[in-house]
């Protein structure tokens, strides 16, 4: 293992554990205030750097460079199109209550998608197992990423960060949202698979150059984020309806995915 994949699991370990620490505190401190909106803030910076440094781990920071800026500049064209036409989302704005702000859109909004478009990717991978296709991954990724998107849009539209005009039968979120969010994220995975195709060669990990199986710790992150979000609703939240559906969206393809692992992690022991 070379000094530069060394530092970059230190970096990828540490923010992994504030991202952590950042969501246990959420709970505890008062819906709606100052100290809330920072702890948001802190959980999306700390997965975005968590998956930014494993990608550039697992892809070099080329591919990885080139993935997340894609990701961002995407998703954040289509969430200003968003707010200014209702299309593919639905009618909605945001608040001014999350800053800074890049055309009107919160500049965490596109680091939260950049943050769970490649665990999302990966997850969806290693649930397919030897099924795993360019067209599977793509789809299913859009699935995992949408689950995802059942936990974190209530939990937002619950701290008065954005609004919908009209409100749905979701705790208050129209159905044409997630519609919306499988559309983009079909669109972030068929990016995914260009920029961080599976198979290529690691120049971030030289332990397992072309490794074409899914990668252990941003499988982890988006099995670890489905756990965390399942439990804080239902425990911390109090809100055991966003646990059941978001757990029930995400937690399949999570359950996959860990089989796979441990399959293969037999096979490559004996």
């Amino acid at each position: 293992m070379t000094q530069s994949a060394r530092r970059l699991d230190t970096v990828t370990a540490g923010a992994g554990a504030f991202t952590l620490a950042a969501m246990v505190a959420t709970p505890l401190v008062p819906q709606g205030g100052a100290a809330r909106r920072v702890l948001s803030n802190a959980v999306v910076g700390g997965l975005f750097v968590t998956t930014t440094a494993r990608s550039v781990r697992r892809w070099g920071a080329a591919r990885a460079s080139v993935a997340v800026a894609s990701t961002a500049l995407g998703t954040g064209l289509v969430e200003r199109i968003g707010t200014r036409t209702g299309v593919p989302f639905g009618r909605y704005h945001y608040t001014g209550v999350l800053q800074p702000a890049v055309g009107g859109v919160p500049a965490i909004v596109p680091l939260a998608w950049c943050a769970m478009a490649v665990p999302a990717r990966e997850v969806a991978h290693a649930a397919l197992g030897h099924r795993s296709s360019r067209v599977g991954r793509v789809v299913l990724g859009a699935v995992a990423l949408t689950a995802w998107d059942l936990f974190l849009d209530p939990q937002m539209v619950g701290e008065g960060y954005w609004r919908w005009t009209n409100r749905g039968r979701y705790r208050g979120i129209p159905l044409t949202n997630y519609v919306g969010w499988f559309l983009t994220s079909l669109g972030v995975m068929a990016v995914l698979e260009v920029a961080l195709p599976v198979g290529a060669d690691t120049p971030g990990d030289a332990d397992t150059p072309g490794d074409a199986g899914a990668d252990p710790v941003l499988v982890s992150e988006y099995v670890g984020m489905t756990a965390l979000e399942t439990v804080g609703f239902a425990a911390f939240f109090g809100d055991p309806v966003v646990a059941a559906v978001g757990g029930v969206a995400a937690a399949p393809i999570a359950v996959g995915a860990l089989r796979t692992l441990r399959l293969q992690r037999r096979w490559r022991h004996g």
